[in-house]
């Protein structure tokens, strides 16, 4: 039984409105857990003045130098002895999800019952990290609890100045918008940079993710060093009898509002079939017997609207492969960044093709881990040595299209503009 909770008016208000609220789950362990009242009491402290009162320190598994957070509590009374004593320690174990967060309820409940045997019973699926979560946990039981985790086939995720946990979205798996198999493509990544996660020796963080289409569900465009985004490079693929389905089913004011409207290129016309145009980079598609949709796929940017709003009758090209862009982040030293294109488009099919992501891949992390500085992520050394360094010093050819701003602002000065041109399309030709 434990022990009598400790009042906390500010946590019992966030439970009063429409959504659920943590605070009912800590409560509801707090039933048997001396552990997560101390923590609730420890919050609330938190809530009433405003500060937060952990403090790092060293806290590991044998064999390993991260994966493990700690936090040591700050509140302590006229006698340097902790206020909330059972809940003096509150660390975290990061552990590396499946390829696209595959699990079964068996190996849920294990989770479970070991973090009910060993921490406060508080899992999350998953942090801003990628891992899952296993939150709460004393110095003693850290161990243990991973030796347990370990057995099940579980790994610890990264921490501190090294390659961090990889992410997949669910992709080739379920979703038929998938470019590549991406969970094959985080599986190649993670076994080869195993010892650069376990054992930090990076100037700072490094992030893989891997996104099967441009919908982006990883947001890893915007959250890490490296990510690599499934796209296609020929037409948009149509279906007749699923667009005339859906036509029935919406209507013209969908069709012309939520499709046509929305396309950012005004790639996508409206037009009587008698008038549809025809050509290599042309799709159409019939909604009705006199009207169609018409794809101008020299002007599509791939975002993915019309996809996703006529699934089934509009679909990715049968061309698949990804875009590999490097450096997005979140602000710290000079703000948000978005991950920069370093690769229009890779083939991602055969295992000569994964091994030519993974070498990509080395040469980024090599240079990011001799030119980096301190607490400098990648997107910040590409800001301060400039792109043209960088694509040098990973063995990549300059492209025209690489642009901070469409038509305005080129990255690289090239004052033969044609001539390069004239090369990039003759390496594409030869591809």
């Amino acid at each position: 039984m434990a022990k009598k909770p400790h009042d906390t008016p500010n946590l019992d208000q966030l439970e009063s409105g429409p959504w659920p609220s943590f605070v009912t789950g800590l409560k509801r362990l707090a039933k048997d857990k001396d552990y997560v009242v101390d923590v609730l009491g420890h919050l609330e402290h938190s809530y009433k003045t405003r500060k937060g009162y952990w403090k790092g320190g060293t806290v590991g598994v044998f064999g390993y130098g991260g994966g493990v957070i700690p936090r040591f509590t700050e509140i302590k009374d006229d006698k340097e002895q902790p206020v909330f004593k059972d809940a003096a320690e509150f660390h975290t174990l990061r552990i590396m999800p499946p390829a696209g967060m595959h699990y079964n309820t068996d190996i849920l409940r294990k989770f479970c019952d070991i973090w009910e045997k060993h921490g406060s019973g508080l899992i999350a699926f998953h942090g801003q990290s990628g891992d899952i979560m296993f939150q709460g946990c004393t110095t003693e039981n850290v161990q243990k609890a991973f030796d347990e985790i370990n057995e099940l086939g579980f790994d610890l995720g990264g921490a501190g100045p090294a390659v961090r946990t990889s992410m997949a979205c669910v992709g080739h798996a379920r979703c038929e918008q998938s470019c590549y198999d991406e969970g094959k493509g985080l599986r190649t990544i993670v076994n080869a940079f195993l010892d650069d996660i376990h054992r930090p020796a990076l100037p700072y963080k490094f992030k893989f993710k891997f996104s099967g289409c441009p919908n982006d569900c990883m947001n890893s465009i915007q959250r890490s060093d490296m990510a690599i985004i499934g796209t296609w490079r020929d037409n948009i693929q149509t279906d007749e009898a699923l667009a005339k389905k859906w036509f029935a089913k919406h209507g013209m004011n969908e069709l012309v509002n939520d499709v046509v409207g929305m396309c950012p290129t005004r790639a996508i016309q409206l037009k009587e079939i008698k008038d549809l145009r025809k050509g290599d980079g042309i799709s159409s598609v019939a909604v009705n017997d006199s009207q169609a949709l018409e794809i101008d796929n020299k002007d599509c940017v791939r975002c993915m609207h019309c996809i996703n709003v006529m699934t089934g009758a509009l679909a990715p090209g049968k061309d698949r492969g990804a875009t590999i862009l490097v450096g997005g982040k979140r602000t710290l030293k000079i703000g948000d960044l978005m991950g920069t294109v370093v690769v229009p488009f890779m083939k991602l099919k055969t295992d000569e093709d994964y091994a030519a992501l993974l070498d990509l891949a080395k040469r980024t992390v090599d240079f990011f881990a001799e030119n980096a500085l301190e607490h400098e992520r990648t997107g910040e050394m590409i800001e301060r040595i400039g792109l043209v360094n960088f694509l040098e010093g990973i063995d990549l050819e300059v492209d025209p299209s690489m642009i901070s701003a469409p038509r305005t602002n080129p990255y690289v000065r090239i004052d033969d503009w044609d001539a390069e041109v004239a090369k990039v399309n003759a390496r594409k030709a030869a591809a």
